[in-house]
């Protein structure tokens, strides 16, 4: 019989406000982040209310992490101190490498209607945590998308997507942590077998419909849920009903995690030096 991987626990998305006050929901955070090495930080932003969401996010730092924003409805702007600019439409995303630092404000392009997406934080080594920062823009027209013989819509942003003799290299490919970041569309009654490396830990992020999970048992899982599963065995997800799923896997770096806001370092006196480098203006 094959083996499976285990469900390690379901976690619950809380209600949240970052930047200047946007509402959202954060789906991974806190003071043990071990559990989602080499992920930091799960973000859900989505309202028709511009309450929510206008006052956006004002210029703010980071350093030693990369972000990963995924836009699915909405205009959101980047700026930052070294001269990117960007605008991320509906199916875009953006890729940037914190690294030393980066300071950068977010803002909606937006008066009125829908602003949706996601921002996932990935941890970076303790060797390359004071490199260059870097910023990328990847239009929705550069992300590789296919359809499964099962009828599945994958949208392949990040590492490689294998199923069966599929092989779909994504739009972005990261060494050491090796992350998979693939937005999952599942008609009713579809089925999905991805081929993911043993030790590589695998999150499942349900954001819209009811996700049904094989393995020892089967797990049913609502929207708003996030799995973490274990490291190894295979994955097989079918839905009867329909689901949007995010599938979210890395390599872990095992390195001790000190964060202080928007600072993840490997120990206290690096967070505290990065601070020091803000006030002082030498972040970058």
């Amino acid at each position: 019989m094959p083996q499976y991987r285990r469900l390690l626990g379901i976690h619950t998305g809380q209600p949240a406000s970052d930047g200047a006050g946007v509402k959202l929901q954060r789906v991974i955070s806190g003071p043990n982040l071990a559990p989602f090495d080499p992920f930091l930080m799960l973000d859900e932003f989505a309202s028709s209310d511009p309450d929510d969401y206008i006052a956006g996010f004002p210029p703010h730092p980071h350093r030693g992490f990369e972000t990963i924003t995924y836009m699915l409805e909405g205009r959101m702007r980047h700026e930052d101190h070294l001269g990117n600019v960007g605008l991320l439409n509906p199916g875009d995303v953006q890729w940037m490498t914190a690294a030393r630092g980066i300071i950068h404000s977010e803002m909606p392009e937006q008066q009125s209607g829908t602003l949706r997406g996601f921002q996932l934080w990935l941890n970076l080594p303790a060797r390359d945590k004071l490199g260059p920062a870097a910023y990328r823009d990847i239009p929705a027209a550069q992300i590789p998308r296919l359809v499964t013989p099962g009828g599945v819509e994958v949208v392949v942003i990040a590492g490689t997507f294998e199923e069966g003799g599929i092989h779909q290299p994504g739009a972005v490919q990261r060494p050491c942590t090796l992350p998979q970041l693939f937005d999952l569309h599942l008609p009713p009654g579809s089925r999905i077998a991805p081929h993911l490396n043993d030790g590589q830990r695998v999150l499942l992020y349900v954001y819209e419909g009811i996700l049904e999970l094989l393995e020892t048992t089967n797990e049913t899982v609502a929207a708003g849920r996030l799995l973490r599963l274990s490291e190894s065995g295979e994955l097989h997800l079918s839905s009867r009903d329909g689901a949007r799923v995010l599938l979210i896997a890395g390599t872990p770096l095992r390195e001790p995690i000190v964060q202080y806001g928007p600072f993840v370092m490997n120990s206290r006196e690096e967070v505290e030096q990065a601070l020091r480098d803000f006030r002082g203006g030498e972040l970058t």
